[in-house]
This record gives C-alpha cells, sequence and structure tokens, in this order.
C-alpha cells in the first residue's frame, strides 16, 4: 500500500501529463501500482505505525531543538548526553549518536557555484521573510518562478498553514496558473515530518497536501541548512529589503505610524509592476516580465469548479490576471488546519 503523499503524487504527475511508465520510473512504484490507483483513488493506503517507545524518544524533541540554535556550531554528543542525563536520561551514549546523524548536514567539499536554471514552468520557490516579531507581527510571503524570476509577494501576520495557503493561492492567481512543482522551506505548517516514511519520503500537512492534489502541483523541500536549494527567491529576498521595505519603513516611522499589512500590501502592488518585475535582471539580463510572458503559457489553469463567492480573500486590485476559482471551497482545508493543531 502507498502513503497518501505517494497518492497524491501519482495523480499529480498524471493530471500534468505523463504517461504511466513515467509516473512508474520517477516514483519507483509498478505500472500495475501506478494504474490501480488512478483507477481506484479509494484503494487502500498505507498509515503508518505508532513508533515504538525508546529510552531517547522523550528527548528527541529537546535534541532537535538544541542542534537548530547551535548551527552552525556542531555540539558534541558528549555535552548532548550531559544535558539530557540531567533531565532523566537513562540511555547510551552510541543510541544518541546514531539519533544526531540523522540531523547532521552531510559534508560537501567547497566547490565553485552552479547556477541551475528551469524550464518555464517547472517550479515556484516560495519563502517568508521575517520583518517583525515581538509589537504586530509581520512576515512577506515571497514567490518567485523559477524560469522568469516573475515575483509575488503578500505581508501577513504570522506564518500558520492559513497564511501559507491563502498565500500561495494569491500568488497562482497573479502568476496566471500553477506551475508543476512548489519548493517550500522546512516549517512545520508544510512538512510535519522529514524521512517519516523512509530517506526522502516525508508526511506533509494534510491541508496542504490536499491542496495540491487539488491544483496539481508537487510538493519540494529545501535540503536543511541548504539555503542555495532556493536561491532564486533568497535573492530576491535580499532586493525586497534593500529596494522596498527597508526604504518604506523608514518614511513611516519618520511620521510616527507603524507599518501594517494592509498598508504594505497595498505599497507592494505597485514596486512589483512598476519596479521588481520589470527591472533588468542581473542574472539574466532580461526583465522578468518578458520571460514571464513566455512561461505562463507553460503554466497549469487553476481549477474553474468553484464559484467565485467561495475564494473571498483573492482581492481584485491585487491581480493583473482574470480570477480563477478553486476546486474545492477554503473551508476544507481550514477544516484541514484545524484538525492538525
Amino acid at each position: 500500500m502507498l502513503t497518501q503523499e505517494q497518492t497524491v503524487e501519482i495523480r499529480v504527475l498524471a493530471r500534468q501529463g505523463h504517461s504511466i511508465r513515467h509516473i512508474a520510473r520517477t516514483l519507483g512504484d509498478s505500472r500495475n501500482t501506478v494504474r490501480r490507483y488512478l483507477r481506484n483513488p479509494s484503494v487502500a493506503r498505507y498509515h503508518p505505525r505508532e513508533p515504538r517507545p525508546t529510552k531517547l524518544g522523550a528527548f528527541e524533541s529537546y535534541l532537535r531543538q538544541r542542534v537548530e540554535q547551535a548551527h552552525p556550531i556542531w555540539l558534541p554528543a558528549t555535552v548532548l548526553t550531559r544535558e539530557i542525563r540531567a533531565q532523566g536520561y537513562g540511555g547510551g551514549l552510541s543510541l544518541l549518536r546514531a539519533f544526531l546523524a540523522t540531523l547532521k548536514p552531510a559534508r560537501r567539499e567547497a566547490g565553485p557555484a552552479v547556477r541551475l536554471e528551469t524550464e518555464p514552468a517547472r517550479q515556484l520557490q516560495d519563502d517568508f521573510v521575517v520583518l517583525r516579531r515581538a509589537r504586530s507581527p509581520m512576515s512577506a510571503f515571497v514567490a518567485t518562478l523559477g524560469y522568469s524570476r516573475m515575483t509575488f509577494v503578500t505581508f501577513v501576520p504570522d506564518e500558520s498553514f492559513e497564511s501559507v495557503r491563502d498565500s500561495l493561492l494569491l500568488a497562482f492567481d497573479y502568476l496566471g496558473g500553477v506551475p508543476r512543482e512548489v519548493l517550500f522551506d522546512n516549517m512545520k505548517t508544510v512538512v510535519l515530518e522529514r524521512d517519516a516514511y523512509g530517506d526522502g519520503k516525508h508526511r506533509f500537512h494534510p491541508g496542504l497536501l490536499q491542496l495540491a492534489d487539488d491544483l496539481g502541483f508537487r510538493i519540494r523541500l529545501c535540503r536543511p541548512y541548504r539555503a542555495q536549494t532556493k536561491g532564486k527567491v533568497e535573492r530576491f529576498n535580499r532586493y525586497f529589503r534593500e529596494s522596498f521595505y527597508n526604504p518604506l519603513l523608514t518614511r513611516m516611522k519618520g511620521t510616527g505610524l507603524l507599518l501594517d499589512c494592509a498598508a504594505a500590501n497595498r505599497r507592494v502592488r505597485d514596486w512589483l509592476a512598476d519596479e521588481a518585475n520589470v527591472r533588468v535582471h542581473a542574472t539574466l539580463n532580461e526583465r522578468p516580465i518578458d520571460r514571464w510572458r513566455q512561461e505562463r503559457e507553460h503554466l497549469q489553469p487553476l481549477p474553474s469548479r468553484v464559484r467565485r463567492d467561495e475564494a473571498p480573500l483573492l482581492d481584485n486590485s491585487l491581480r493583473p490576471v482574470p480570477l480563477e476559482s478553486l476546486q474545492r471551497a477554503l473551508s476544507v482545508y481550514d477544516a484541514i488546519g484545524e484538525a492538525c493543531r
């Protein structure tokens, strides 16, 4: 039996027009398995058994947090053993070392940077830029098409699943369609557990998995601690801060006003249209909007089987293209997100 993630991959690849042979080769399944799951979407799916508790189980969350806090410094297993023994750990050093090995980034020899280009409509890279945490928290959701570098930005008050979902829908609508895959960071609102079903087989947030199934995109994750994986959107983030956010923030401070999401979103629309997407891109030596005119012809259309009033979050003033409705009402994704809390 396949996991829910695998069945979604099969359906998404089939919707993108790939043959059964290609799907089977891509996912490592037999052609008969692919045919069976395409014929009958309700065929039994694998649900992993609850893992057996280990002596280290109660301390894994703490260890992950310590590793993340210390990065890029690597804490020795002996130090972490001392810390968790003070909390009641009764296991040995070898058990801890085996667990830490799964968290340690693989070492690679430094070499010349190789810029990887993607074909039109292949990939959308997205990221959250945290701008303010304490008073009135605010982040910017940034989404960049890999081929054209056409970019969408929206400001949100948090990085919840609802913000991820709503921002993605706005981005697809703004960009005129859905790419074949979307590259995400390793956030809990995206991936609940990396390698949950084996190496490279992750357990995704069910709301995001449903959205991917409905709209027809594959979910891709960045490699941990490797910002280069989504280098296109990362490079834009610095430009976004220096060219848009910092100048706007300093002007607002001069008036004694606090910049909020609504005000920032009103300004960023003009900046995207008048500057960011019409500048000559330093790497491509072309304007993103010109390459986007080629790329949008290859994007998958947004499903149109839901009434316009079921997608109220898509603001007409934000889009350069007509609204295409979504396949499911947003209440479906809200219910899934609520169940995960």
